[in-house]
């Protein structure tokens, strides 16, 4: 009787399905890479240069997913704004101490190899990339067979900024009598999906019969470098916050020096309809706050003086309000009003 060959193949790893992805990132991401000297992905590492331009550059950097998002996107099989997420996430992180993106790298683990499926994630990782002005310098591709359930998987995202030690947003720059302004999000962006996914379920709701839902439950966290670099360039701005897990209240908290409290007023926030859809689902104000942005995916700290400039840089859609003020105290952020739902 012939002994069984074994193989990497009979496992449930494909190499060759996972070489001919690789090829497939580097025709796509070469586009990207514009003027640079060095082509990274298929190495064993990648190598960037760091901007002249900068006196004394400090390196920044961040990593992040975008959570149980994923479970959306396999449920209505659309994948191509998930990488957008990705990007968002980390980001949208780096530039509050004032960082300009320069690159990302991007972990994909997967059940089995799916090309159609990672092709769509990349795409979208790409344009993150693009929107950022930073470059896709590498990933890794893992096929698990075992260790994930058929068609599941999982994403992270790796980036890494500079910032001229001179233009770094620290606690110090925030000051007595600063405004908060909130700039609108998206949408839910990449926050509270575990809820949304339980609030789904337990309502029966059938997501692909809903048009309002699918457009909302996968809509692309808004990257915000552009506009936020801009004004951190022409020192418009003391602080700022990107507000994700933990909603308003402790992602601001993370900015706010010792002394100071920053007093948000809930009657002031713009909401949007997929937070009020939400809040009509039974979930109390408190749980709300915690769990998604209700509205305002970012924050700046700004001298008053400067509110008219910053309004300049930003569309219609996104343009910043004012939903608080910094003043003397001991608390960090305090809470008052109450969001008008209706």
């Amino acid at each position: 009787m012939k002994k069984e060959k074994f193989t990497y193949e009979k496992s449930g790893v494909n190499i060759n399905a996972a070489d001919n992805f690789v090829k497939f990132i580097s025709s796509i991401s070469t586009n990207n890479r514009g003027k640079k000297k060095f082509s990274n992905i298929g190495g064993f590492g990648s190598i960037s240069s760091i901007p002249k331009n900068l006196k004394k550059p400090k390196i920044v950097a961040c990593t992040d997913g975008v959570g149980t998002k994923i479970e959306i996107a396999n449920i209505l099989k659309k994948y191509d704004t998930i990488g957008i997420d990705l990007v968002a996430m980390s980001v949208n992180d780096l530039i509050v101490q004032g960082a300009k993106p320069l690159l990302f790298l991007d972990y994909i683990s997967i059940n089995k190899i799916d090309i159609k499926k990672l092709k769509s994630i990349i795409k979208g990782i790409i344009k993150g990339c693009k929107i950022s002005k930073c470059e896709l310098v590498g990933g890794e591709t893992a096929e698990m067979p075992g260790t994930y359930e058929k068609n599941k998987f999982d994403i992270a995202g790796f980036a890494v900024g500079v910032v001229d030690e001179k233009k770094i947003l620290n606690k110090k720059k925030i000051k007595k009598n600063d405004l908060i302004m909130a700039i609108p999000s998206s949408g839910m962006h990449s926050n509270g999906y575990s809820l949304v996914r339980y609030i789904l379920k337990k309502g029966r709701i059938n997501l692909k019969n809903n048009n309002f839902l699918k457009n909302e439950m996968l809509k692309p966290t808004k990257i915000y470098v552009d506009e936020v670099l801009k004004l951190i360039n022409n020192n418009l701005i003391n602080g700022c916050a990107n507000i994700t897990g933990g909603g308003l209240s402790e992602n601001i908290k993370r900015v706010i020096p010792d002394g100071l409290v920053a007093n948000i007023d809930l009657n002031k926030i713009k909401t949007k309809k997929i937070f009020k859809w939400l809040k009509m689902k039974n979930i109390e104000d408190k749980e709300m706050l915690k769990t998604f942005n209700c509205g305002v995916g970012f924050c700046l700290i700004v001298n008053p003086k400067n509110i008219n400039k910053i309004e300049k840089f930003f569309s219609k859609e996104f343009k910043p309000y004012i939903i608080g003020t910094i003043s003397s105290g001991k608390d960090k952020v305090k809470i008052n009003g109450k969001i008008n739902w209706s």
